[in-house]
């Protein structure tokens, strides 16, 4: 896993943090440009103001469909025909720079490729790109059924801690869908040609490997980073593994070993998949498991509050994480962070993103829910479609 070297002279991860922030036709903002500064900035206003819009934008500085998964056209201002646009200028270790994404220009139809992204004025090959300025992480309400959800969406969020340090996995992941819908589609035209199957599941069984490779070692520093974080937090630790075929594998067996009993087995197993239609084996299948620590309970079994916490938890020690191995504190987007805690809970979380010197937007329908942030945060109310600064 490749990581960046940015830092301060002083040793501490470097601050990046949003100085401004435009949008055009982007969900209800038809346009806006916010004037941002380092910290806590919180955003309050009632139920669909378009807080959680906001934060949307911001998460589209990563690569991906952002942290509501959404399909470009669904993102788009409803009666724009030309797109929606995000522009940012990010303070970072490297000075200002400034990033741009979005379809306008390229038409509010078609796949994710029409998804533009511009450094500097400079075209990019990739959102990736993205990923030398800045990181962001977020949590938002959605992800509080992570742990009794679909194991797809364990998946989803493993992968996207890894991408925040391992700017790679992304094209790794995006390689072996890429295989195996190619490996689906032989199937469903009843296609038996060896030597393309061959092919196809060699393809699968290098970049299968690697993103299971990739998934250990998070885990695996994950932890490390868990363990030196004091024994009574208010947000649980938490243990971690992964069950799987290959998971199980690539811990016990060099990677080319591994590659090769995972080619063996999705020509073994060719019948069986082409029945149904799909391969049944595979880092797409993997589980990630989640414990919690001081009570040793699966984190299903915790009451709500619990796994909330325990989410909370997570999210923080691998901000962390990603602070040390990238050298740049990541952004964190909290949507709605504070409405299932009490006032201590709230005010150790906020102490926290303080000690982590990151710039933290946070939402919430009640400024009081931020009463410990008075005299410190950036405080905005959300409005319709509009921004100003709280009285």
């Amino acid at each position: 896993m490749t990581t960046a070297t940015t830092g301060t002279e002083s040793g501490r991860p470097a601050q990046v943090h949003l100085t401004r922030l435009t949008l055009s036709n982007f969900r209800n903002y038809a346009s806006l440009s916010l004037g941002l500064r380092p910290g806590a900035v919180v955003l309050t206003g009632e139920n669909g103001a378009g807080k959680t819009n906001l934060l949307e934008a911001v998460s589209f500085l990563s690569p991906g469909r952002g942290l509501r998964r959404a399909k470009l056209e669904e993102v788009t201002r409803r009666g724009s025909s030309d797109g929606f646009a995000v522009h940012a200028e990010v303070d970072g270790p490297f000075g200002t720079c400034r990033i741009g994404t979005g379809t306008a220009g390229a038409g509010t139809e078609g796949p994710e490729s029409v998804r533009r992204v511009r450094i500097n004025g400079e075209p990019q090959r990739s959102a990736e790109a993205m990923l030398d300025w800045l990181r962001v992480i977020w949590l938002t309400p959605a992800m509080d059924s992570l742990f009794t959800g679909p194991s797809a969406d364990r998946r989803r969020f493993l992968d996207r801690l890894v991408l925040a340090i391992d700017p790679a996995h992304g094209r790794r992941a995006a390689d072996y869908e890429k295989a195996m819908r190619s490996r689906n589609r032989l199937f469903a035209d009843d296609v038996r040609d060896d030597a393309w199957f061959d092919a196809i599941e060699t393809q699968m069984a290098e970049t299968g490997v690697a993103i299971a490779a990739a998934r250990a070692e998070m885990l695996r520093l994950l932890a490390a980073m868990i363990d030196r974080l004091p024994a009574d937090s208010p947000f649980p630790k938490a243990v971690l593994a992964l069950e799987g075929t290959v998971d199980e594998s690539i811990a016990r067996k060099p990677a080319v070993d591994v590659e090769e009993e995972f080619r063996a087995r999705l020509r073994q197993e060719r019948p069986r998949d082409r029945a149904a239609g799909r391969a049944l084996e595979g880092p797409h299948r993997s589980e990630l498991l989640v414990r919690h620590a001081p009570k040793d309970m699966p984190a299903e079994s915790c009451s709500t509050g619990e796994q909330k916490a325990l989410l909370v938890g997570l999210v923080l020690a691998h901000a962390r994480l990603t602070s040390e191995l990238s050298g740049m504190v990541p952004i964190l987007l909290l949507d709605e962070i504070s409405a299932h805690f009490d006032g201590d809970r709230r005010a150790a979380l906020f102490e926290i993103l303080e000690d982590l010197n990151c710039q933290a937007f946070m939402t919430g329908t009640e400024r009081a829910l931020f009463s410990s942030l008075e005299g410190k945060a950036l405080f905005l109310t959300v409005s319709g479609g509009a921004v100003e600064p709280a009285p």
